[in-house]
């Protein structure tokens, strides 16, 4: 049995479906037909669609009801089939959706963009939107959903009238480019009618612009109402081709965005005007995945002050930890370890690395989902035959606590003291989308647990001898989608136990200026900024719009796009890395410069050291 509709939107975000017009379009029915008459007359092409959604990964399934209402239908000379067609869609809906999907009953305005709702005129769309919304309740949907509607006042006369079914009511509204209604309402105005609308359980955003624009307006809205809100944008805007209006954004980008709202917010994620499964596909995989990163296991946190134990001290954990300890600027590199079990090309990397004063070198623990040589045998690997301290990643992705923990015993029993601690990035959004994530913690959990067994206690409380002696550091997000957010988590992090950070790649020192001010409000630890010389425009495209956390600025992106060849690319890139690590040396204790596509002696340059071996 279905969990009811609010308590589970309450807990998790939901992901709706795309366009419903939009597909039945692409099938053949062209727009000078009525699309509700479809529930009656070619109920088949409608439960494909429903079919396509459901097995996208959507969890709402919305009937295909936008237009039946009494005048709707009138102007189709089908005034008289309002509830036969209603209960129609919710039939078919529900067929495919089954005892596993929620079904929502979709209703549109009456009113067009430039008509005014004249008190005249109250009583009769009130009686239009109840005995539409009475069909659908009828026909069996789980909740009723207002869509696209420019008038407030509308907007609520149809939330009262659906609200009598007893059913869940969400009411969603349009806005221009601008930020206005089609009617002339401010999202300000909008959101304080709506919020107070006790007929309104949940509010959203559909149709109006994409998914860019839509993010802005859903990040104005969200600190407005204690509602639960919901973003439905269109897939981008149309542009004719060959005579027909055709989306030109991708599911890839659209399904970018599905993870920004996600963290912004918002309770549920769908597709308006131009979408389709295929962006639901790639929406579902990104929604489940982020919202899948939560902490499933609580940790005691360590009484420090309550500890018989006594502590390694930070400048006898490692030659890392007692360089930032002395206040020394570090430098590192990030090497990937190999999609192979040959790690002579990684080992030599790494000497050379050594060769030319490197301190350590990061790495990456599965990075972007893949899968790799186990970080944990590369890092010992290195130590042992490159001669220089390793800096383990390790996420919290793949392994249950139990199995963290006797990796991390294991690893310092291996000589590995250096730890960076994230949550790791959900295995959705790697090469093995059917993978499940584990996250019994997350990197302030685990954090933690870490604290706990350098005081000689593991998670269970358990003694623990010797304690460990871990240099703990944890990631940093300078330009994360959430400022205040990841401001909090950050805290919360240092209040874990955090020892050291390190940041995203910074391609706007202002930003990662900003955040460690503010940051500077809970205590300081030392900062690593990650350094990333792009290679490309194209390199640069990737990272913008590709890698979780990482903004590059315009300016960096039009001195990319100048550059007519590899070599210029490659040229430009390191210059632009040199010159953040210039502007931001005053600010930081040091430099994680990544090797872009293995080749360290770009990470080398950056940091300003002679490639000659």
């Amino acid at each position: 049995m279905l969990t009811p509709f609010l308590e589970r939107i309450k807990k998790q975000p939901l992901v709706f479906d795309g366009a419903m017009g939009t597909m039945l379009y692409t099938k053949g029915v062209f727009l000078n037909r009525c699309y509700d008459e479809l529930n009656l007359t070619n109920p088949e092409i409608v439960g494909e669609i429903h079919k396509a959604y459901s097995e996208a990964g959507a969890d709402v399934l919305e009937t295909n009801t936008f237009g039946a209402n009494r005048i709707k239908l009138t102007e189709h000379g089908l005034g008289e089939k309002v509830r036969e067609i209603n209960v129609a869609a919710a039939g078919i809906a529900r067929q495919y959706a089954m005892d596993n999907l929620y079904v929502a009953g979709s209703m549109g305005p009456c009113l067009k963009s430039g008509q005014i709702l004249g008190e005249n005129r109250r009583e009769e769309l009130s009686e239009v939107f109840s005995e539409q919304a009475q069909a659908l309740k009828e026909g069996g949907v789980d909740l009723i959903l207002l869509e696209t509607f420019s008038h407030s006042e509308e907007l609520i006369l149809a939330a009262q009238a659906a609200a009598e079914t007893g059913l869940p009511v969400c009411g969603c509204f349009t806005l221009t480019e601008e930020g206005y209604t089609p009617g002339g309402e401010s999202l300000e105005v909008l959101m304080q009618g709506l919020d107070s609308c006790e007929a309104l359980d949940l509010v959203g955003l559909n149709c109006g612009t994409g998914p860019s624009h839509t993010y802005n307006w859903v990040e104005r809205a969200l600190p407005l109402t204690q509602k639960p809100l919901i973003a439905m944008p269109n897939a981008g805007f149309p542009k004719e081709q060959d005579g027909r209006m055709v989306y030109l954004t991708n599911p890839e980008y659209f399904a970018s965005y599905a993870q920004k709202f996600i963290k912004l917010g918002v309770s549920g994620i769908g597709g308006c005007c131009g979408t389709t499964p295929e962006h639901i596909l790639k929406a579902s995989r990104t929604v489940k995945a982020t919202s899948l990163i939560k902490q499933h296991v609580e940790i005691k946190v360590v009484d420090r002050t309550a500890s018989d134990v006594q502590p390694v001290p930070q400048e006898e954990k490692s030659r890392l930890a007692c360089l930032l300890k002395q206040g020394k600027m570090v430098t590192s590199v990030e090497i990937t370890p190999p999609r192979s079990t040959d790690l002579t090309g990684f080992i030599s990397k790494a000497k050379a690395c050594a060769y030319h004063g490197v301190d350590a070198i990061n790495i990456p623990d599965g990075p972007r989902a893949s899968a790799r040589v186990s970080p944990m045998i590369a890092a010992s690997i290195i130590q042992k035959e490159a001669g220089i301290e390793a800096v383990l990643h390790y996420t919290c992705r793949d392994r249950n606590l139990l199995g963290m923990q006797s990796d991390i015993l294991g690893s310092v029993a291996a000589g590995l003291n250096n730890f960076l601690v994230i949550t790791g990035d959900p295995p959705k959004s790697g090469d093995y989308p059917e993978v499940t994530g584990v996250f019994d913690v997350d990197s302030i959990g685990l954090t933690q647990v870490i604290l706990g067994l350098n005081y000689g206690r593991d998670f269970g409380g358990n003694p623990i001898t010797p304690p460990t002696g871990i240099f703990t550091g944890v990631g940093a997000n300078p330009c994360a989608v959430s400022p205040k957010l990841e401001l909090d988590r950050y805290r919360r992090k240092l209040e874990a136990g955090a020892e050291f950070a390190i940041t995203q790649p910074v391609f706007d020192p202002d930003a990662l200026l900003k955040f460690m001010d503010e940051a500077s409000a809970f205590g300081t630890i030392p900062v690593v900024a990650g350094v990333w010389p792009l290679v490309s425009f194209k390199n640069a495209e990737f990272m913008r719009n590709e890698v979780p956390g990482v903004e590059v600025p315009d300016s960096v992106m039009e001195r990319m796009s100048r550059c007519k060849t590899r070599e210029e690319g490659i040229a430009e890139g390191i210059r632009i890395a040199s010159e953040i690590c210039r502007t931001i040396e005053p600010y930081v204790q040091g430099y994680q410069v990544s090797a872009p596509f293995g080749r360290v002696e770009l990470a080398l340059k950056v940091l300003g050291m002679d490639t000659t071996i």
